[in-house]
Formats: C-alpha cells, structure tokens, sequence
C-alpha cells in the first residue's frame, strides 16, 4: 500500500483529538498500519519545543521558526519514514496551524511563512515542486465562543488557548485562508454539530476520496 498522510486542523475545543484516535482505529480495521502523531511534537527534540512554543514569551519570527525547526525533525524522523513503509500517518496539526495561528493569529508575514514552508517540508524523492503536503486535511471549523465554553476549566491554558477570541477569530480566518488556497486538499467539517455527526461526516469525507473502504 502507499502511505496515506492526513492532517488535522483547528482550534481548541473544536475536537480533533476525539476524531482522530476513531479515524486511526478505522484505519487498523481495514488493515493499514497507522501511525499516529501531532506537532508540534513527534520526536523527542520536537517535543521539547512544543513546551517551549506553547508556554515561552517569544517574538512571532521565532514563534514560527521554533514550529518550523520541530517539524523538520518530524517530518524527517518520522512522517517521511512512515509514509516510506505504507503507513497511514494521522497527524494533529501541521504547517496549516502555523498558517493560523502564526500567520493568522499574531499578523505574522505569510510571505516569511511560505519561504519556510518550502524549505522545511522539501523532500528531494517527490515529484517537482518536491514539497510535502498532507493528501487530505480535515478542518474542524468552529466559532471561537463555542470552543471557548467547551474549554473553560477543563485544563490549565497554554498561552495559545489563553488568549482571547478576538485571537481565534483570526486564527480560523487563517485557516479559510489556506483553504481557499487548496480547497481539493481539504475536508471542512462543522464541528459545532454533535458529535456523532461530526464523525459521520468525517468518515463519509475520507471515504468520498477513496482513502478509506
């Protein structure tokens, strides 16, 4: 089988947890060896700089160049292993956030951002342009006042889920963004609905793409 990479996206408390450990349980059920991560994260360097860009006073530049570096080392130790093997690699987030919360979110300049995005995510064994992108990204798209009642006291915040709405408003303006960009890559699911229609439509989108029995 060749790899599958799909990616999910959106902000916190729009459930992408949930839905992604029954999509990799899918996965098992019909026989593909999954491999299941998140960024920033994955490995243990990309895992010491999420603790560093999630609780860190930092600049946006280096913000984004922190996500970029944990993801390089994802990417290489991880993903592109993965996918060599045939696996399907389940991913909570990927440059997208980046795109959102960096981008959309804090005003960073997505001109800076597409310069890293091609030199990270280059892999020399793709076809031309060469870059790595997920074959289907699912968006959990919910109204910020929404995720922010289903969040409050469930945990102590990082300093992303901290900040105020005004902040996701733009982040999910982000992520629109990107899907406009590529709209064949994305699956927009509206995660405002329960959540068995949620995963509903979750599974009844993957499997429309033929990437999943």
């Amino acid at each position: 089988m060749s790899g599958l990479f799909l990616t999910f996206e959106g902000i916190d408390g729009a459930g992408k947890s949930t839905h992604i450990e029954a999509l990799a349980a899918a996965f098992r059920a019909a026989g593909r060896t999954v491999t299941l991560t998140r960024e920033p994260g994955g490995t243990p360097l990309a895992e010491k700089l999420r603790t560093l860009a999630l609780n860190d006073p930092m600049d946006a530049l280096t913000e984004a160049l922190v996500m970029f570096a944990a993801r390089r080392d994802h990417l290489l130790q991880v993903i592109e292993p993965a996918l060599a093997r045939g696996d399907a690699v389940l991913c909570d987030r990927f440059t997208d956030a980046t795109f959102a919360y960096q981008g959309g979110g804090r005003g960073f300049d997505l001109a800076v951002l597409s310069q890293l995005e091609r030199w990270v995510q280059s892999v020399p064994a793709l076809p031309a342009p060469g870059l790595r992108q997920p074959d289907l990204t699912v968006w959990f798209d919910l109204d910020p006042s929404v995720a922010a009642q289903r969040l409050a006291g469930a945990r102590v915040p990082d300093k992303f889920e901290s900040q105020p709405q005004e902040f996701f408003a733009r982040v999910s303006g982000g992520y629109a963004a990107r899907m406009q960009a590529d709209p064949k890559r994305f699956l927009r699911v509206d995660a405002e609905q329960s959540r068995q229609q949620v995963w509903h439509d979750v599974q009844a989108g993957v499997r429309a793409r033929g990437l999943l029995p």
